[in-house]
């Protein structure tokens, strides 16, 4: 069904400019995110460089209202033409637009928190988390551009056990002290930890519309 959807809309061309700007949302994204770890783990950013960080979740919000403009146009025009189809993108550009707040919060995170954040004893899996955050970025790009459904699954795959790590490391840090942690490293850490989370869940949603049909968009695929 996805795939041909994505037919369909190449060939309108307000459609096929809505596609691109929801690539464009993804890309914007994913810069954002690699930028926001980096401030919050691996540098001593300037309040300036963080806030241009930030401005570019407005671009984000930009797209999505111009995503929904054209598809509501494309309706008025086409009545009943693809309605299935202009709602599935409408849907999908509602969590990458939460992407882009997640990725906001690590900033926020980052500006609150005074120095470089260290996961300690938990360093490996933040690690392991983060690489495969990074990963399922591509991976969701590619699946909804590609109509890849294996790919979709992959992404799938992968948001299940991070999903769970996550938990499970925020569950460890309100428990009791891990470590050698300060208080404010392990809140701190807490945060991140979701924040991650409900941004790897929100890809997964995202490559659910490749796998589901529109009313299981952001649900487990049927086995």
């Amino acid at each position: 069904m996805w795939k041909s959807i994505i037919e369909l809309w190449k060939s309108d061309n307000l459609l096929a400019q809505a596609w691109q700007d929801t690539y464009r949302m993804l890309d914007i994204d994913q810069e954002m995110f690699g930028q926001a770890v980096e401030s919050l783990r691996h540098s001593d950013d300037s309040a300036d460089a963080r806030d241009a960080i930030l401005a570019r979740d407005k671009e984000v919000d930009e797209f999505e209202q111009e995503v929904r403009r054209k598809v509501l146009t494309h309706c008025s025009v086409r009545a009943g033409s693809d309605l299935t189809g202009s709602m599935m993108l409408v849907t999908i550009v509602i969590d990458i637009e939460r992407i882009g707040d997640y990725t906001k919060n690590i900033v926020e995170l980052a500006r609150s928190y005074p120095s470089r954040l260290e996961a300690g004893p938990l360093e490996d899996d933040l690690q392991r988390i983060e690489a495969t955050v990074t990963s399922n970025f591509d991976l969701t790009r590619k699946a909804i551009e590609n109509s890849d459904e294996e790919m979709a699954n992959q992404v799938l795959t992968e948001t299940k056990w991070v999903s769970k790590l996550c938990d499970d490391r925020v569950r460890d840090l309100v428990a009791a002290p891990v470590g050698e942690m300060t208080v404010n490293q392990s809140t701190a850490l807490a945060l991140y930890f979701r924040q991650l989370k409900r941004i790897n869940s929100h890809l997964g949603d995202v490559a659910t519309a490749v796998v589901n049909p529109f009313d299981r968009i952001g649900f487990k695929p049927k086995a």
